[in-house]
């Protein structure tokens, strides 16, 4: 374990070296996703308030949904979408043979020597639109209650790191798996809204199959004493355990791709 542990902070301090070497262009990258996301949350409020509400929501509830849906994808993402991406490169080129033969899990070796760091922008952008967000409601912080929103937060993160994992890891069976990311984003983008919006049958998506509703609006809901569709009084309960759900799905997906990865060739 210790082992494993060295290994895991050598590979990020390694990675981050390299990304250091051009610190204008790291730089550049986060001020450009800022201004992306802070330019598309411009537009959301500015609807939000010229109609009053969404589905219910006021532009104060929205910008606390906006802030967790990109904190819990970055965290999540920084550790799975630029590595897990690139694995249908790595299993066509036929090196991902050699990083399988390494004395290190795969999945540590995949993740933590290519942490990305890219993300500190979207980080930024979302703890402060939260700190706004969260100063404009009269929320009891208990000491559950900040736990159950931490550990919420942690789950919506593991949700998306897990999904973007097993996309990656299909590369290992199909070759050919990035095109299955369009599908990703296109359920994160709709995670962006409350779940409330949307007919019967994108809710239960959005709650089973692509279980995105959980990185955003079914904890804020939950939070903000808002209802829940399907789930109802069980939210709180759901939200905490889509993350080690999700844990266990993945482990038995990517143990199951590498029992079942011939290489390239098939």
């Amino acid at each position: 374990m210790v082992r494993t542990l060295t290994l895991m902070r050598e590979l990020v301090a390694m990675f981050i070296r390299t990304k250091a070497e051009y610190p204008g262009a790291m730089v550049l990258g986060w001020v450009s996703q800022f201004a992306s996301y802070g330019a598309m949350y411009t537009a959301i409020a500015l609807i939000v308030t010229r109609f009053g509400m969404l589905g219910g929501w006021t532009w104060s509830d929205m910008a606390l949904l906006l802030s967790v849906h990109l904190l819990t994808y970055s965290l999540g993402a920084s550790f799975s979408f630029t590595q897990f991406r690139e694995m249908e490169d790595l299993v066509r080129q036929g090196t991902m043979d050699a990083i399988l033969v390494k004395p290190v899990s795969t999945w540590v070796y995949m993740v933590f020597s290519g942490l990305n760091i890219g993300y500190a922008g979207h980080i930024v952008l979302a703890v402060g639109l939260m700190a706004w967000a969260l100063s404009a409601f009269n929320i009891v912080w208990s000491l559950p209650a900040m736990l159950f929103f931490v550990a919420a937060l942690l789950s919506g993160a593991i949700v998306v790191c897990c999904l973007m994992t097993m996309i990656g890891a299909t590369a290992l069976v199909w070759v050919r798996s990035r095109h299955l990311y369009s599908i990703f984003f296109g359920f994160w983008e709709l995670a962006r809204y409350p779940v409330t919006i949307f007919p019967v049958p994108i809710q239960f998506l959005l709650i089973t199959i692509a279980p995105l509703g959980f990185i955003s609006s079914v904890p804020v809901a939950v939070l903000l004493g808002k209802p829940v569709p399907l789930l109802g009084d069980w939210a709180g309960i759901a939200c905490l355990l889509a993350g080690p759900a999700m844990v266990l799905i993945a482990m038995a997906h990517w143990r199951w791709c590498l029992r079942n990865y011939q290489g390239a060739g098939g």
